[in-house]
Order: C-alpha cells, then sequence, then structure tokens
C-alpha cells in the first residue's frame, strides 16, 4: 500500500530524522574533488608511459611526487583502476 503525503506532512517526518554524522557530511564534501583527482591521475597515466610505470613500480611514492596526497582511500581507488587498465 502506498500512502500518499504532502509537502507539509513529509517536511514533518524528515524534521524527525537524526542529522547525518558529521564524518557522513564531511566525506560528501570531499568527494566531487577526490573524483576530479582520480579521473586526472588515470587520464594521465593512460596518457604517459612513464607516469603509468612510475605509478606501478611505486604508486604512493609516485602520488607524492607529483604533489597528490597518497591517502589510503585514494591509492586503494587507484590499484583498482590501473589494475582494469
Amino acid at each position: 500500500m502506498t500512502r500518499s503525503y504532502d509537502e507539509e506532512r513529509l517536511g514533518e517526518l524528515l524534521s524527525l530524522l537524526q542529522p547525518a554524522p558529521a564524518g557522513w557530511v564531511a566525506a560528501a564534501h570531499e568527494l566531487p574533488a577526490a573524483r576530479r583527482s582520480l579521473d586526472e591521475i588515470v587520464a594521465r597515466a593512460e596518457a604517459d608511459l612513464a607516469f603509468r610505470d612510475a605509478l606501478v613500480a611505486d604508486l604512493e611514492a609516485a602520488l607524492a611526487k607529483e604533489g597528490y596526497e597518497p591517502d589510503r582511500r585514494l591509492v586503494s581507488e587507484l590499484e583498482k583502476r590501473l589494475s582494469e587498465n
């Protein structure tokens, strides 16, 4: 059975929810920039064989050398993307 609610009722129901945890909000704000960085690194690795070789040889060192912060999530996602190509 589906219920039909008007906007006011939906607003009331939404106001009963707890706010999202601060960590979720922070992660949501960081996602677009992180995705852009990932896409940029992968595109460069596809176009620049020397850069790709450096990433494959020592991913974290190559990222640091190029000015990227090689955090756990970035390294993990790049390892997946580079192994796919």
